[in-house]
């Protein structure tokens, strides 16, 4: 969290809405503050990918996508290449969300590989800036002092709604439906990541689970600045992931909507709810 910093204005995404695809995304990415714009250029894979030995052994596929059933008939018009696919994609999205304009939030390059790459990162405590699919929220990061206490303010979470009645709006299905449309971009663009035999399916999921697992809070969120960024004053918010802690500074009322479209998300990739807490 970056104390009086104003950002420059973002996209609407999808993937924001599921961590995923694009749905993803779309929630979780709009709790980002104040960031500079994104750069073109991907980091290199090996700084974002797992360690050998944390690869060495692939497991099972646990939710194939063949298997999730979407309810639309099968279209057999080829993909574009991986590196070719950024105008079919903003395309696909743009229908998605209604014609939503993404122009002035979506970082038109590298699409795939940024949720991608975005998605996998988000149950880590560092999210690269640098692969962010979309630009950060407008406005200055909102604190208020109550007593000798620094919370964050609860005006601030206006910053994030327009973002959250994004995710609200997307229909589950239709979402769903686009990512297996375009799965095997996706799987391409994890594989390129630096994990070979890593299933990104499964890798969703898990992402998803994870951030349905972030506290509601219901006080505001005690802060303190031991530099110019400001942290969570409680140690066990502060040490969580960089996904839950997103989710955390758009607060209670936005993070709800979210997890909302996510458990939705998630029971149309899987036909079954999350696991309990």
């Amino acid at each position: 969290m970056k104390n009086r910093r104003t950002s420059t204005p973002w996209w609407a995404w999808l993937a924001g809405a599921l961590a995923i695809a694009g749905a993803l995304g779309i929630g979780i990415y709009l709790a980002r503050t104040g960031k500079e714009p994104v750069t073109e250029a991907l980091p290199p894979p090996s700084t974002l990918a797992q360690t050998d030995a944390q690869q060495a052994a692939a497991p099972a596929i646990q939710h194939p996508i063949t298997e999730v059933d979407t309810g639309a008939a099968a279209d057999a018009t080829p993909l574009p290449k991986l590196d070719e696919s950024d105008a079919t994609i903003g395309e696909a999205l743009a229908s998605l969300l209604g014609g939503e304009n993404l122009a002035g939030i979506l970082n038109p390059q590298h699409v795939v590989q940024r949720i991608v790459a975005t998605i996998d990162s988000l149950p880590r405590q560092k999210l690269a800036a640098d692969v962010l699919p979309i630009r950060g929220a407008q406005g200055t990061f909102g604190t208020a002092l109550e007593g000798d206490k620094r919370t964050i303010d609860a005006k601030n979470s206006a910053r994030y709604t327009a973002y959250a009645h994004i995710a609200q709006a997307v229909d589950a299905k239709a979402l769903v439906a686009w990512y297996v449309r375009f799965y095997p971009l996706f799987q391409e663009a994890y594989r390129q990541l630096g994990y070979p035999d890593g299933y990104f399916n499964d890798r969703l999921v898990f992402v998803i689970d994870h951030l349905l697992a972030t506290p509601d809070l219901t006080q505001p969120v005690a802060l303190t600045q031991p530099n110019v960024m400001y942290e969570f004053a409680d140690p066990a918010l502060e040490s969580r992931s960089a996904g839950q802690k997103m989710l955390l500074r758009s607060g209670p009322e936005n993070e709800a909507a979210i997890k909302a479209k996510l458990r939705e998300i998630r029971a149309a990739l899987t036909g079954q709810g999350p696991p309990p807490a």
